[in-house]
């Protein structure tokens, strides 16, 4: 199960960093979002996948027994969640505010700012 949930891993990096070298900001928001889940799916595969053994220590044990699940990597994906949708949230808010003042969602004609007639800068001091 771990070898799947590896190469699910890197086709979900593989399609982020796809979606975020797009010049469109729709497109940049899913790729954090994919990012975001696929660092929390390598998390949760670096914690080892068993079912078998709770992750819990037994009376008269100091330390988890071999062949648990590690607790804190899974700990760490409930606060990762929770981050990332709140940071999912506020880019879906910025792109739709800036869809709705420059009217494009293409980073690339997003220069509202500068004008069109800007002469160049000087190419040799």
């Amino acid at each position: 199960m771990e070898p799947l949930l590896a190469i699910l891993v890197g086709l979900f990096f593989a399609a982020a960093v796809y979606l975020m070298l797009s010049k469109f900001s729709i497109r940049i928001m899913l790729g954090i979002a994919i990012l975001g889940n696929a660092v929390n799916l390598l998390l949760f595969t670096s914690g080892r996948l068993t079912r078998e053994v709770p992750p819990i220590i037994p009376a008269g044990l100091d330390a988890l027994p071999s062949g648990t699940a590690n607790p804190l990597p899974q700990a760490l994906i409930l606060t990762a969640i929770v981050i990332s949708f709140s940071f999912l949230a506020f880019l879906l808010v910025l792109t739709y505010r800036a869809y709705q003042d420059l009217g494009t969602d293409n980073t690339g004609e997003m220069h509202a700012a500068e004008p069109d007639d800007r002469p160049l800068p000087p190419l040799g001091y």
